[in-house]
């Protein structure tokens, strides 16, 4: 009898102690494109995602990682299936990726109907960096209008007076050139936007020809971006009107761009063209697994696995109480591969901006000079103002 007594004591034990070690996990949901023209963003934000929890043995704060993938097909109904999916089958804890700027907009009220930890990843839509930012939502990219804040103050800065503008016309698009207006006071000649599956710009490039502008600034993600940029080489507008663009000549996409993309100017927070240890360990991984150049894309998805690591350790591996975690995710120390990083009272980053030249190294590869560093220096959105966060 008391063997019997001791057994069921012994059980019941156990099995008190198994929710305890289910909760151990950290369950991750990515949501992001991964199928359609873009794909390949979507694709460098999970392999960088994953490189990051291969480098940490599948653990994040030491405990294990459990990743569970949804594709949004860019589509906004298609990610809000996808987002019920993670949050209320799978129980995740955190959501990352989040691809195109309209898709999580779409999101908006579920993010806010849940204490789930949300890091993007790319998308940074103006809205969300001011009257929308949440305590849940976190973004290791960029407001979208930043990089082309950085080109527009450059722009400038060489006395360049008229220029065209080209971009696809969704709220990404409109954040890139409502960015570039901030900082770049010459005349636009054409402001030029063209739909998300349109891959032929023969008509745009005629306008532009005919304009004569003194340089041309293009956004474009994916395989939009390949296609743009060849066919501005084809057209012999390279040599005419030199090209400036942000988050579109990157990763795979510059590598298929070859010849056509040398001597464009990018710019941006993150290349592989930086030299800080923590980058070029990350470039030289990335490119011995997966085979081709990492894009920003894929460095701030392993960025944010990184942060995750942080955030958990912090929490000794216990992630249960998930607004407890949202605030070790604000506070967290981490090692970026862009360097200085932290987040701003919008949770969005505050870091700096550079300018790259695209030219090719010893080897013939597409490579990435730094012609002007800092051009923006730790600088946070225009946007955080509106934010009622602190």
């Amino acid at each position: 009898m008391k063997k019997e007594i001791g057994f069921g004591a012994m059980t019941l034990a156990l099995m008190a102690a198994l929710p305890s070690m289910a909760a151990a996990d950290v369950k991750v949901g990515f949501l992001g494109t991964l199928s359609g023209p873009s794909a390949a963003v979507g694709q460098d934000q999970l392999d960088g995602f994953k490189l990051a929890l291969e480098q940490l043995s599948g653990k994040l704060g030491g405990a294990k990682a459990v990743l569970f993938t949804e594709d949004d097909q860019q589509k906004p109904e298609a990610a809000q299936s996808g987002l019920s999916k993670l949050v209320e089958r799978e129980d995740v804890d955190v959501v990352v990726g989040l691809t195109f700027a309209n898709v999580l907009m779409s999101l908006q009220p579920k993010i806010a109907a849940t204490d789930v930890s949300f890091i993007g990843t790319v998308a940074g839509p103006s809205p969300t960096a001011g009257a929308l930012c949440k305590p849940n939502l976190f973004i290791t990219s960029w407001q979208s209008d930043m990089p082309a804040e950085a080109v527009g103050k450059y722009l400038n800065d060489k006395g360049i007076k008229r220029i065209s503008t080209l971009t696809p016309n969704f709220v990404g698009g409109k954040d890139k050139i409502a960015g570039l207006k901030q900082f770049y006071k010459g005349e636009i000649v054409n402001e030029l936007y063209t739909p998300l599956s349109q891959l032929d710009f023969s008509a745009e490039l005629t306008q532009v020809s005919a304009s004569k502008p003194e340089a041309a600034f293009m956004f474009y993600p994916g395989a939009l971006a390949v296609g743009f940029v060849r066919q501005y080489k084809q057209a012999g507008l390279s040599d005419k009107f030199p090209l400036y663009s942000a988050n579109s000549i990157e990763g795979g996409s510059a590598d298929a761009m070859g010849d056509a993309a040398v001597g464009a100017i990018a710019g941006d927070t993150w290349t592989p063209g930086m030299t800080n240890p923590q980058s070029k360990q990350f470039v030289a991984a990335f490119k011995e697994k997966y085979k081709r150049s990492p894009s920003a894309y894929a460095a701030f998805s392993y960025d944010a696995a990184i942060l995750l690591d942080a955030a958990v350790a912090s929490l000794k591996g216990d992630v249960s109480d998930r607004k407890a975690l949202s605030k070790a995710i604000k506070n967290a120390k981490f090692d970026s591969v862009r360097g200085d990083f932290r987040f701003g009272n919008n949770n969005y980053p505050v870091q700096s901006y550079h300018i790259f030249r695209i030219a090719k190294d010893a080897d013939g590869a597409i490579a990435f000079e730094m012609v002007a560093p800092n051009v923006l220096k730790d600088y946070a959105d225009p946007h955080a103002a509106k934010c009622t966060m602190s």
